[in-house]
């Protein structure tokens, strides 16, 4: 088999790099870009495409063996088995690739149809610059607790989490998001995903006329939206504009449920204004609603100090308090938290129980020792400077040479940069998926809004700067001017 080279391309950053292998060619032969009967290359070649070693190449091939996607044949090369009709899966396919990419949500990473691709990994949103992970001080943080840990910390004692890892999670809340609680109201999940999706489990009312409505940013979280609808939530579209989520607009139904991102709303990167926040509040008091409010990556502040969490003001208990270690420290991590309102601590805490949504108590522990050592706040110091610097060289390098085709997000915080076109005729989607083929893990606008009017204000390109140097910012405005501006 005649392998180009980089045909996989494996990501060191994931590790896993068997895994990766193996995934991607088992990938191709269920959807039939591997024909049976097709030779599988050499693993020294292969391991040569890939730029890894032999022997993870080997363990690879093992595991498609071992599973039976290829068999071999003495004295000759490895090749795919003949599997069963697979046709139902080719047709899921067929549909898939003669659709227009619109499915933006982080749970469904696009990649370029008719290949074995790597994930676009360039300027990629939302996502923290993992290299920069401090490896040394969690590792020791790590091996200490697992050695170490007590009998009453490895047993079923606390489905909401070790208290040594929730004081420490309210210590840091309290410190950089000024909010306001007690350690009974904080919980541990793997992801923020998850305490969405237990929230809404938790506060909408199906049987009641108004009890599945459900304000939405819009544009908002496609992950986050995609889960509220999951869970038989009405969502009704809020604007956001320079001030945050216009909550005061006309004809807005009674709410249930309330999403948001205030400190920095995702994606345009603005900052909900005092005024706001307070008529928010106000408004989910009297409709006696709960306000889910999503703070993902709001310890990055690049002006200023960060504006305090919008549960530090609410005085009524209408805000249930989403944060994540995943944007802090690294996805991988799979540690988040939520600072619920009392009334939803034990519901949500049996259904924790019941569906095992635990993290393994030494990284726990290991955690809340990494917190109290003082490293989080430190690694949250070195990276707000670096953020900044990038962010900072992103603004400056897509002014310069986009100019006035474009218009940026404000750029004070976060992860990601929203870059919107005047040209309301810009298909941003089809320009995403132009992007993502030369490399860059970049997301189109539109699909993160409920309704649009079509204009220009909801065609853009949403930017990660966790990564970004100037060469890539260089080739991405190349490639935004040759595939969208001209």
């Amino acid at each position: 088999m005649d392998l180009p080279q980089g045909w996989i391309q494996p990501d060191r950053a994931q590790g896993d790099l068997e895994g990766q292998i193996y995934r991607a060619m088992r990938d191709a032969i269920l959807d039939r870009r591997l024909p049976t009967g097709a030779r599988l290359p050499s693993t020294r070649r292969m391991a040569e495409a890939c730029e890894v070693s032999r022997s993870t190449v080997v363990q690879a091939y093992d595991r498609l063996h071992g599973e039976g996607y290829v068999v071999s044949r003495s004295g000759a090369a490895s090749v795919v088995a003949t599997l069963p009709d697979l046709t139902f899966f080719s047709r899921a396919l067929a549909v898939e690739a003669a659709q227009p990419q619109r499915d933006n949500s982080p749970l469904n990473d696009a990649t370029p149809k008719g290949g074995i691709a790597a994930r676009p990994e360039k300027l990629r949103a939302g996502e923290p610059d993992v290299t920069e992970f401090p490896h040394a001080p969690w590792a020791r943080c790590l091996g200490v607790r697992a050695r170490s840990l007590i009998v009453h910390d490895l047993s079923y004692d606390e489905p909401e989490g070790l208290a040594i890892l929730r004081q420490a999670v309210l210590d840091h809340a309290r410190q950089y998001r000024g909010v306001l609680a007690d350690l009974s109201q904080v919980v541990i999940v793997p992801s923020t995903r998850i305490a969405i999706s237990l929230l809404a489990e938790v506060a909408l009312r199906p049987a009641e006329p108004d009890g599945r409505v459900t304000w939405f940013e819009n544009p908002g979280y496609v992950a986050a939206r995609d889960i509220l609808a999951a869970r038989g939530a009405d969502l009704v579209p809020v604007a956001c504009d320079a001030q945050g989520v216009a909550c005061e607009t006309a004809g807005l139904p009674r709410p249930r449920l309330i999403y948001v991102t205030p400190s920095h709303q995702y994606p345009t990167g603005v900052t909900m204004s005092l005024a706001r926040r307070l008529a928010l509040l106000d408004r989910a008091r009297r409709s006696d609603a709960v306000i889910i409010e999503d703070d993902y990556d709001s310890e990055f502040q690049y002006d200023g100090r960060p504006i305090a969490a919008l549960q530090g003001i609410d005085r009524h208990e209408t805000v249930a308090y989403c944060g994540t270690m995943a944007k802090v420290l690294a996805p991988g991590m799979r540690v988040a938290y939520a600072i619920l309102p009392r009334r939803y601590v034990d519901p949500i805490r049996s259904m924790m129980r019941e569906r095992g949504l635990s993290i393994p108590a030494h990284v726990q522990a290991a955690l809340a020792d990494f917190i109290f050592d003082g490293h989080l706040r430190g690694h949250i110091r070195r990276m707000t400077r670096l953020y900044a610097e990038r962010m900072n060289l992103a603004v400056e390098e897509l002014s310069r040479r986009l100019g006035n085709s474009i218009e940026l997000g404000p750029g004070t915080g976060g992860l990601q940069l929203l870059l919107r076109f005047r040209d309301p005729t810009i298909d941003d989607i089809v320009l995403q998926n132009r992007l993502q083929a030369a490399g860059f893990g970049v997301r189109a606008l539109s699909p993160m809004c409920l309704t649009s009017s079509g204009g220009a204000s909801s065609r853009g390109i949403l930017i990660g700067v966790a990564r970004a140097t100037r060469p890539d910012l260089e080739k991405l405005s190349h490639e935004i001017r040759r595939g969208a501006i001209g």
